[in-house]
């Protein structure tokens, strides 16, 4: 790449942008673009492997949800908050979700709220406000979790990164395979079939491989021979 052409490009993207990449690699510009570059190719790698674990984990809590809420209320649609569980915040995303689920005149249907709630209302469902309430309803969802947190706080740092990524902030300093690991383990708690098909389609190990060195790095980082594999559970038998 051309002196001129990185130079247009950190104009184009913003020097405040593209100037947090060329700190990283010592100041220089064309090093500073191919960082870019590869946070923008893990960044996609992780979009589709998050996009697949939002949506497992929200079916099996929504379905988790609806069980409880017609066992104990008689009301399968557990979003209209018959029991009066949920604080203002929630009522307030529900509210949204259910307005965009009807837009142009669609019927409302559970599948279509539960589609148009955020990744992040979820994790909050998780939290120890919701421990006596909501919490028992959900551990089947992941038995091999006892505790709330232990789903929790994965879920919530997976939201996080999900959120850096739409905002097309860095991730390259973030710690990627741990939270990749994460991701992975989320969903192999949750279905460990699913879990494996997802891992076995998922190109952030393979990139990974690919970083950029940067000054932090005491050195540049290790080639690994074989893609990244995080322990998981195996599937189940049938």
């Amino acid at each position: 790449m051309s002196e001129a052409t990185a130079q247009l490009l950190k104009q184009r993207f913003s020097p405040e942008r593209l100037g947090a990449y060329q700190a990283a690699v010592g100041g220089d510009i064309d090093q500073a673009v191919k960082l870019y570059e590869w946070n923008a190719a893990v960044s996609g790698a992780f979009w589709i492997t998050l996009g697949h674990v939002e949506v497992l984990i929200r079916n099996a809590m929504h379905q988790r949800l609806t069980r409880w809420s017609t066992r104990a209320y008689q009301e399968p649609r557990w979003y209209l908050d018959p029991g009066r569980i949920l604080d203002d915040r929630r009522h307030q995303q529900i509210a949204k979700a259910r307005e965009q689920a009807t837009r142009d005149g669609r019927q409302e249907t559970p599948g279509r709220v539960v589609a148009e709630l955020t990744f992040g209302f979820w994790p909050f469902l998780l939290t120890s406000s919701y421990d006596r309430s909501l919490w028992p309803q959900f551990r089947d969802a992941w038995p091999s979790r006892n505790l709330r947190r232990d789903v929790h706080q994965p879920l919530a740092e997976l939201h996080d990164l999900r959120n850096r990524i739409g905002h097309h902030e860095p991730i390259y300093n973030r710690p990627l395979k741990d939270l990749h690991t994460k991701a992975l383990d989320l969903a192999c708690w949750t279905c460990p079939d699913t879990g494996a098909w997802i891992a076995a389609r998922c190109q952030v190990p393979t990139i990974l491989q690919t970083r950029p060195w940067t000054v932090r790095a005491s050195h540049a980082p290790q080639q690994r021979r074989a893609p990244y594999r995080p322990a998981r559970p195996s599937p189940r038998r049938s």
